[in-house]
This record gives structure tokens, C-alpha cells and sequence, in this order.
């Protein structure tokens, strides 16, 4: 796996000094930008994208959603759709690590046994999601689940 990050803020014309793009090496781009920096306002960003550790977050909830999907999938369950609603906490000194995260999952479907999605929570959780299994290093993971018949 392989990602080129560039800095857009040198750029002449751009829009923001913290702007980033990020090229995946399955060929898809995506941009990032920080903060507005109101004590110097040439360090920061413009808010006109997300924060790199909002895609973080995002790309934890996107790994562990695909699991649930593709476990109970697996499982023969007919399942129509999936969210999942991260809420986290950082430190407050520098490296602001991610120190608690929540996931809330709805998982919606005909006759979803609550047990299969906890099971399927569980061993994203415990044993396929990468993103989540790195995190934990740092924080404290918790998560939920609704379910709701479709």
C-alpha cells in the first residue's frame, strides 16, 4: 500500500496555507486541510476540508463498518445497511493521541439476530480491523449497536 501526501499550501493561487492532497495508490485523491490559526494565520488552515485525524477516525469506522457488512454478510444475514457514529476523545498535550473512541453502530435488516451483531462488532474489533486494533494501542475503544428492521 502505498499514499503520496503534497503540501498545496506553496502553491501560488491556493486557498490555504495548511492544504494537503493526499494520492492513494489505488488511484484516488483526497485533500485535507487544518485548522484556521487565528494567532498566525499563515500557519493554519482554512477549514475548507477535513483534518488528517478526522480521516483517521473516518477510516477506522469505514474498516470496522466493512467487517460487520461482510461478517454478517457471511453469516447468511440479510443485512441492508450499516452506519456506524464515532465520537472520540484526544489528549490534551502533544502527541494529541486518540485516547477514548466510541463506536455506535446501527445496523439495520430483516430479523437480525442481536447476538450475530455482536459477534460481528466483537471480532472486527478483536481480530480484522486493522485500524481499530492500531488505535487501541492509544485508546480506549468502546462500542455499541441498534438495530433496526428494514
Amino acid at each position: 500500500m502505498e499514499c503520496t501526501v503534497s503540501w498545496t499550501g506553496a502553491t501560488t493561487g491556493t486557498r490555504s496555507g495548511m492544504g494537503f492532497v493526499a494520492e492513494t495508490g489505488s488511484g484516488h485523491v483526497v485533500t485535507m486541510d487544518g485548522a484556521p490559526d487565528e494567532k498566525t494565520p499563515a500557519n493554519g488552515g482554512r477549514n475548507q476540508a477535513p483534518r488528517p485525524m478526522e480521516l483517521l477516525l473516518a477510516g477506522a469506522g469505514g474498516c470496522t463498518a466493512y467487517d460487520v457488512v461482510l461478517i454478517l454478510k457471511r453469516g447468511r444475514h440479510d443485512v441492508k445497511g450499516c452506519s456506524v457514529q464515532l465520537t472520540s476523545e484526544r489528549a490534551e498535550t502533544e502527541p494529541k493521541v486518540f485516547t477514548k473512541i466510541h463506536m455506535q453502530f446501527t445496523v439495520s435488516g430483516k430479523n437480525l439476530p442481536a447476538g450475530a451483531v455482536e459477534r460481528a462488532i466483537a471480532m472486527s474489533h478483536d481480530k480484522y480491523c486493522s485500524a481499530t486494533i492500531m488505535l487501541g494501542k492509544t485508546a480506549e475503544i468502546t462500542t455499541g449497536f441498534d438495530i433496526v428492521e428494514a
